[in-house]
């Protein structure tokens, strides 16, 4: 019986092969691929790298701020970080947005003791700080450095600020005072606290 097996399996085999021959191929016609647009296609393409580059820079940016915040203390929806190289007041406003950020500007009693105390720790024997609050556009009108009006003041009254002069349109935090500001001459070199928000 089983020399019977491979005599069977050649017969069909060759049956099946001479079957396959003897049927011409069909061969399909070759349908034209549709026209693409190439300018959408390039319009798509570019706008996939945008967004990957989007993606890039604001990953790029979440470590940076990973890294400030590392440095710095997280408090308030933000991170704050001490620099240490003393800066007129525009430059030291100029070297926080080049890093993500602002000078740090205290919106009520929690977040400048806050900023008091991590002042202390961070620069000890420092004893002022510029931080983001300035009447340069308009005397005796403070803002922010995004120019937006501030509703929280901390003056020194023991010294009898602001004291109201063109002069002085700066404002720094004062660790020797406790926290409390008052305003100075924006040429003066201070060290100063940048602040950076947290997404």
């Amino acid at each position: 019986m089983a020399h019977l097996v491979l005599p069977i399996f050649l017969v069909i085999s060759l049956t099946l092969l001479h079957q396959g021959y003897s049927h011409p191929s069909r061969t399909r016609k070759a349908v034209p691929a549709p026209q693409r647009d190439t300018a959408a296609d390039e319009d798509d393409v570019k706008s996939q790298l945008e967004k990957l580059w989007q993606e890039v820079n604001s990953l790029k940016e979440i470590s940076a701020l990973q890294t400030v915040c590392l440095r710095g203390i997280k408090a308030h929806r933000k991170c704050y970080l001490t620099i240490e190289e003393p800066k007129h007041y525009h430059e030291a406003n100029e070297h926080c947005i080049a890093w993500g950020g602002t000078l740090a500007t205290p919106r009520d009693l929690n977040e400048n003791n806050d900023l008091r105390d991590y002042a202390k720790r961070s620069a000890p024997g420092t004893k002022e700080f510029w931080i983001g609050v300035t009447d340069i556009v308009k005397e005796g009108q403070y803002v922010d450095v995004n120019s937006m009006p501030i509703s929280y003041f901390n003056w020194d009254k023991t010294k009898k600020q602001p004291t109201g002069t063109k002069r002085e349109s700066c404002v720094v935090l004062s660790l020797a005072a406790q926290g409390k500001w008052h305003d100075e001459v924006c040429l003066g070199k201070k060290k100063y606290i940048c602040e950076y928000p947290i997404p």
